[in-house]
């Protein structure tokens, strides 16, 4: 089986790879045994960055599922206010790779811990904001701090996980993605209906800060990383590397291309149905995002998908159920709507748990830099997708946000096809060799 999504050969480690970021200062400790389901603290690692992934999502996206509140009380339009969105997400993708290089000095588990705290105190300080430029910088703050978080759990991931229970444990923290985001919307959903956003934000800092805590007392220590000193010229090379790697861009340009598509349809969807003809109060609007469920449930079934279909083929699914409810969603029909939203969510969630662990198993060297501008694109594309979403909804209303959907997936389509058509021009260029 290939190891990545579109289909190109694993990268060569050889005499001109690239050197490591950090500098070991100690001797090599040796290699304990990975964690794998039924081995001692694979639970309590999977609960803990489940949480962790719950206190994320929850607090990254807050403010989505009350944009119509927010927009009313400090008169603003929805392209103003989904900058509360695209503000905390477009601070993560810039932070995410410098962050990580910090998580090789200091450690993975170190540079979750100090994420979420961070995080989550400015979380319980985002109900006070004054102004929506108040907003706006606190949001991009806290996006700031949860920079250190999603690569730094993938090389966690990586480096204490055996290859084969890989995506499954990727899959399981992407599921808590999937539950934090859930959770937080409904959450906010009804308490902005009986008490305001403001108090709506407040709960989910404390819904955060539970997390949190329960992160910290669950996740095993690390027992095969090595901290070194920061290397930035080795840094650098090894994200130029990255970069230059056909495979890895492709996989970076598809998570970036499904988050545009959801962060479109999360950021839009709030406005479109508290209007004709659906009318629906705010906590209503916020249980909708019981669908999150439906990404809990594809996201943990990456790993089976890709058994039965291969990664391009398990991409290929992802892509059809994704565009499948992007045109369901044009109808005026509230079970139209939500069938349309589940297809969605069941496609991406399962796209990216794809699509992210392909990065993991494809760098050989340097997987933290690999896995960062893994995240950074995902999260551009979140960025993007919330602020021209609701400047296409804005403009042409839900149409426009769909059509900005479509041509997205389309994007993944040309992209998975190119990757398809590689690998098979390589398997021709090997026969001669091989006979």
């Amino acid at each position: 089986m290939p190891p990545a999504s579109t289909g190109a050969s694993t990268i060569a480690v050889d005499a001109s790879a690239p050197q490591s970021p950090v500098t070991t200062t100690a001797a090599p400790a040796a290699t304990h045994e990975r964690l794998e389901p039924g081995r001692p603290g694979y639970r309590r690692m999977s609960f803990a960055l489940f949480a962790a992934g719950v206190a994320a999502f929850a607090l990254l996206y807050s403010t989505q599922a009350l944009l119509p509140a927010v927009s009313a009380s400090f008169d603003a339009s929805a392209g103003q206010a989904s900058w509360t969105v695209s503000a905390a997400t477009g601070a993560l993708a810039l932070f995410v790779l410098p962050l990580s290089a910090l998580s090789e000095r200091f450690g993975r588990r170190q540079m979750m811990t100090a994420s979420l705290a961070i995080a989550v105190l400015v979380g319980l300080l985002v109900p006070f904001a004054p102004s929506m430029g108040a907003l706006i910088a606190l949001r991009a703050v806290q996006g700031a701090a949860l920079a250190g978080l999603p690569a730094s759990a993938m090389a966690y991931l990586a480096e204490e996980v055996r290859p084969k229970a890989l995506i499954a444990a990727i899959g399981l923290f992407v599921a808590g993605n999937s539950i934090g985001g859930m959770s937080g919307r409904i959450l906010t959903g009804w308490v902005a209906q009986a008490w305001g956003w403001r108090a709506a934000l407040a709960a989910v800092g404390l819904l955060a800060l539970a997390c949190a805590v329960a992160f910290h007392f669950l996740i095993p220590k690390a027992r095969n990383f090595r901290p070194g000193s920061l290397n930035p010229k080795a840094l650098a090379k090894t994200v130029a590397t990255h970069l230059a790697d056909p495979l890895l861009v492709r996989l970076y340009a598809i998570g970036a291309l499904f988050m545009t598509v959801f962060g479109a349809v999360y950021t839009v969807i709030g406005y479109r149905l508290v209007e004709e003809p659906f009318s629906l109060p705010q906590g209503v609007i916020g249980s909708i995002f019981l669908v999150y469920l439906v990404g809990t449930v594809s996201s943990a079934a990456a790993g089976r998908l890709v058994a039965r279909l291969g990664r391009r083929g398990a991409l290929y699914l992802a892509v059809s159920t994704t565009t499948a409810g992007l045109l369901l969603s044009l109808a005026d029909q509230l079970a139209a709507v939500l069938l349309g939203l589940v297809l969605i969510t069941a496609g991406f969630f399962a796209g990216h748990a794809v699509a992210s662990s392909s990065v993991s198993r494809t760098a050989t060297t340097g997987r933290a830099q690999a896995s960062a501008l893994y995240q950074s694109a995902y999260y551009l594309g979140s960025s993007a997708g919330g602020t021209l979403g609701a400047v296409a909804f804005h403009a042409g209303g839900w149409t426009a946000t769909v059509a900005l959907g479509l041509l997205a997936v389309l994007g993944v389509v040309s992209i998975t096809l190119y990757g398809t058509r590689v690998a098979r021009a390589e398997r021709r260029a090997l026969v001669p060799a091989t006979r």
